[in-house]
C-alpha cells in the first residue's frame, strides 16, 4: 500500500485510479506504460525520493513515462516530467551529438515520441545545425569528374574555418548513419527541403548505403530492408551530376539488380550513371546478368540503356568526354566479344554507338577492329554473310598502319573485307603521295615527289582500271570458291579438298594475305612499315 501511495503522490493518473478503486490490481496498468525495465527503475527511484541523474539515452523514455503517468507540476512540485523536459531542452537540443543520440532512442517509443513532439524537436535541431555546419554530415566524396559547374565551387564556403578546426580537433560528430531508415529518411527529406548543401547530403546518403547495404557489416540485415534502403537513397539523392563517383554508382546498381528494386529506382541509378559515364572504367560496365537476361554473361542491355542516357544528356562543347566513352565501349566490346551467347545485332549495335561518338575526330578505330577480331575468333560457326555483317562496322580508312597490316593477313575476315582492306591501302598510299606533292614548297622536294609518283605506274584513270580488274578477279575467285564448297558438300575426295585448300592459299597469296596461324592473333604488334610498291597492293 505504501508503494501505491508514493506513486499516487507523484502521478495524477495513478492517484485517480486508486481513488476509484483502492484495491484494484494495477499490474496491467504498469505493463501498458511505454518504458523498459531500466526506465521503470528510474521512475521508482524518483518517487522514493532519490535524486535522478538523467542521461541522454534515458531522457526520451523518461519523458514518455512521465507524460503517461501525468507526473506534472500541477500534481506535484518539481515533478519528473518537468525535470526531464528541462534536461531535454537545455542539454540535448543545443548539442548535435546529444540530439542524434536522443533521436535514436525515439525509435523504441515512436508513437509516444511523435505525439509529444520529441521527434520533430530533434529533427529541427539536427537540420538547423546541418545548415550552419554541413560538414557534420561528413565531407563530400571526392570525384574525378572533369565537367563541374562553376556553381559547385561555392561548396568551399561550407568548410569549417581554420580556427574552428583548431578547436574541434578532438570533436567527432555523431553519425546519422546509425539511425534506422524510419528515422533517417525523414531527416534527409527535410534537409533537401531546407537547402542543406547537396554534396553533404549525398555524402551522408552514400555512407548510409555503404554501412547498411554494401559493406560486410550489413550482412545481418534482411534483403527486404536493404531493398527499402536503396530505394530510399535513390529517391532522396540530389540530382546534380558528379556528387557520387561513377564506380560507387555502378556498385549500387549491381546490388539493386540482385535485390530486385523497383524499376523507378533502377532507372534512376542508370540515369545518374549515364550522365557521368565518361568517368567509368571497363570493369564498371561488367554487370552480371540477372533474371531474364541470364543467357548472356553480362547485362549488355543495361549498358546500352546507360549509353543512350549519356549521348542524350551530353551538352559539353569539349568532345573529350565523347572520345572517352567511345574508347570505353571499345574496351568493353573486347571484354564481352568472347561471350558465345552475344548475338551479332547486339555486338554491332554497341560498336555503332562507339563509332557515332568518334565522328569528326582524328582518332583511330583500332579498338573496334580488335573487338571484331576477337568476336570472329570466338564465333567460328558464323557463315560468310554473318561475318560480313559483323565486319560492317569496320572502316579501314581510320585504322593505324599496324591494324591495317594485321587485317590484310587476317584469315578470319571474309574475302570481301580483305579486298576492302587492300583497296583502302592503295587509296591511303595515293593520298599520302598527293599530299606530299601539294604540301611541298621546295622545288627539289616536288621533283622527288613527282619522281616517286611516276614510279607508281598508274594515274587516277589507271587506278580506276586496276580496281575494275580487281573486282573482276574477286568475282571470279568467289565463283571458284562456291564451286569448291559445293564439291566438298557433295563429299569431295581428299584430293579435291587438298586442291581447294591450295587454291585458297593461292588466292590469299595473290592478295598478300598468306600468313602463319600465329600471326592472326588479335595482338596489334607494332612492326616497321614495309615500303610496298603500289602494284603489290593489286
Amino acid at each position: 500500500m505504501a508503494e501505491k501511495e508514493l506513486l499516487a503522490a507523484k502521478s495524477a493518473k495513478f492517484a485517480a485510479l486508486l481513488e476509484d478503486n483502492s484495491k484494484e490490481d494495477l499490474s496491467h496498468f504498469l505493463r501498458n506504460m511505454p518504458a523498459d525495465p531500466e526506465t521503470l527503475e528510474l521512475v521508482a527511484r524518483f518517487y522514493h525520493g532519490f535524486q535522478l541523474q538523467i542521461s541522454t539515452e534515458k531522457v526520451v523514455p523518461l519523458i514518455c513515462v512521465a507524460h503517461y503517468l501525468e507526473m506534472t507540476e500541477n500534481h506535484s512540485k518539481n515533478n519528473l516530467l518537468g525535470q526531464a523536459l528541462s534536461f531535454f531542452q537545455e542539454t540535448i537540443l543545443p548539442s548535435w551529438n546529444e540530439t542524434v543520440k536522443a533521436f535514436r532512442t525515439t525509435e523504441k517509443f515512436l508513437r509516444h515520441s511523435l505525439k509529444l513532439g520529441l521527434v520533430e524537436a530533434c529533427m529541427k535541431s539536427i537540420i538547423t545545425k546541418a545548415l550552419a555546419n554541413p560538414s557534420l554530415l561528413g565531407e563530400p566524396i571526392k570525384n574525378s569528374t572533369k565537367y563541374v559547374d562553376d556553381s559547385e565551387e561555392e561548396d568551399e564556403g561550407y568548410k569549417p574555418s581554420a580556427r574552428r578546426r583548431l578547436f574541434d580537433l578532438d570533436f567527432k560528430s555523431e553519425d546519422l548513419t546509425t539511425l534506422s531508415l524510419e528515422l533517417y529518411e525523414p531527416v534527409i527529406h527535410e534537409m533537401n527541403k531546407h537547402g542543406v548543401p547537396s554534396p553533404y547530403v549525398a555524402a551522408s546518403l552514400c555512407n548510409y548505403t555503404k554501412k547498411w547495404v554494401l559493406s560486410g557489416s550489413g550482412e545481418a540485415v534482411k534483403s527486404n530492408y536493404k531493398k527499402e534502403i536503396l530505394e530510399a537513397v535513390e529517391r532522396h539523392l540530389p540530382p546534380e551530376k558528379g556528387l557520387v563517383p561513377c564506380t560507387l554508382l555502378f556498385e549500387i546498381l549491381r546490388f539493386a539488380n540482385v535485390l530486385e528494386v523497383s524499376s523507378e529506382c533502377r532507372n534512376g541509378i542508370e540515369i545518374r550513371i549515364g550522365k557521368q559515364l565518361d568517368q567509368a572504367a571497363v570493369k564498371d560496365l561488367l554487370i552480371p546478368s540477372q533474371g531474364y537476361s541470364k543467357e548472356m554473361q553480362y547485362d549488355i542491355v543495361c549498358v546500352r540503356r546507360i549509353l543512350k542516357v549519356f549521348y542524350g544528356s551530353y551538352t559539353s562543347s569539349d568532345i573529350s568526354g565523347l572520345i572517352a566513352v567511345a574508347e570505353l565501349i571499345e574496351d568493353f566490346l573486347a571484354e564481352v566479344a568472347s561471350d558465345i551467347d552475344l548475338n551479332i545485332d547486339t555486338f554491332v549495335d554497341l560498336a555503332e554507338m562507339s563509332l557515332a561518338a568518334s565522328l569528326g575526330t582524328q582518332r583511330t578505330l583500332d579498338g573496334i577492329y580488335r573487338a571484331v577480331d576477337i568476336y570472329l575468333d570466338k564465333h567460328r560457326h558464323l557463315t560468310e554473310s554473318e561475318r560480313e555483317e559483323v565486319c560492317r562496322v569496320l572502316d579501314f580508312q581510320k585504322v593505324s598502319p599496324e591494324a591495317y597490316e594485321h587485317a590484310a593477313k587476317n584469315e578470319k575476315l571474309p574475302l570481301r573485307v580483305v579486298v576492302q582492306v587492300l583497296f583502302a591501302g592503295q587509296l591511303q598510299l595515293r593520298d599520302r603521295i598527293l599530299k606530299e606533292v601539294q604540301d611541298s614548297d621546295d622545288k627539289s622536294t616536288k621533283e622527288e615527289a613527282e619522281e616517286n609518283e611516276e614510279k607508281l605506274d598508274f594515274g587516277e584513270e589507271e587506278m580506276r582500271s586496276e580496281m575494275e580488274k580487281m573486282s573482276m578477279k574477286v568475282m571470279e575467285l568467289e565463283r571458284e570458291c562456291n564451286m569448291m564448297r559445293k564439291e566438298i558438300d557433295n563429299g569431295g575426295s581428299p584430293k579435291v579438298r587438298k586442291e581447294k585448300t591450295s587454291l585458297w592459299r593461292e588466292m590469299k597469296r595473290k592478295f598478300g594475305c598468306v600468313n602463319s596461324v600465329h600471326d592472326s592473333n588479335c595482338q596489334l604488334k607494332k612492326k616497321k612499315k614495309k615500303k610496298m610498291h603500289p602494284k603489290q597492293g593489286v
